[in-house]
């Protein structure tokens, strides 16, 4: 398999617990608290990582969040990409959860074509350093080893083992299945097909009980 697909179906998502322990890591953090809303999107819409870091605010409408663009990494670094991995575009409905969060951070007179997540500087999220700053930890100039935030909570014990931020995304998927919501409608929302939604998803369910028939 691919290495791009590796990380799609490499399948170890947070509990409901661990995923709140990390946001609530992430807003005491002096550091990196700048970084919520962005953690707090990844986990509660199962959007792809390159796609959260490309909305800009014409993407979000009262009723959806429109994903129609990524970022990828190009010789020239950076690089806006239309379209998504699987699709053209496709529409997320927004619940009061999202529009919490978006609001937030919404600036009163924004431009429709600003990024919604910015770094501390002001320009588009690197998301290798986020991933390797905020969320796992670096080496200073020194040798010592800095921990991101989920690297913390593993040593804390509050998380059970280290995860990639992708693994937002299988959470999310993972507790709207366990939630009992149709195959059908959360591969909608993702961008994958129901075949792999039963495929890669379905077989993890916690809960899976078999039924008294």
């Amino acid at each position: 398999m691919p290495k791009s697909e590796s990380a799609e179906y490499e399948i170890n998502p947070f509990t409901k617990e661990e995923r709140d322990s990390i946001i609530q890591a992430f807003e005491e953090s002096k550091l990196y608290s700048y970084y919520v809303p962005l953690v707090k999107l990844l986990f509660f819409t199962g959007c792809r990582p390159s796609e959260a870091i490309a909305l800009q605010w014409k993407h979000i409408s009262d009723k959806y969040i429109t994903f129609e663009q990524a970022i990828t990494i190009s010789t020239k670094g950076l690089a806006l990409k239309d379209g998504l991995k699987t699709q053209s575009q496709r529409r997320f409905p927004i619940n009061n959860q999202q529009r919490e969060i978006l609001d937030s951070i919404k600036p009163e007179n924004c431009n429709p074509d600003d990024f919604i997540f910015r770094s501390k500087k002001g320009g588009i999220v690197d998301f290798g350093d986020f991933l390797n700053h905020a969320w796992k930890g670096y080496k200073n100039h020194r040798g010592t080893h800095i921990d991101g935030i989920v690297t913390q909570l593993v040593k804390q014990g509050v998380v059970t083992e280290y995860r990639k931020p992708y693994q937002c995304r299988h959470t999310f998927i993972t507790l709207c299945l366990e939630a009992d919501i149709d195959a059908k409608d959360v591969g909608r929302w993702v961008g994958n097909s129901p075949e792999i939604i039963y495929k890669h998803y379905a077989g993890n369910k916690r809960n899976l009980q078999v039924p008294e028939l």
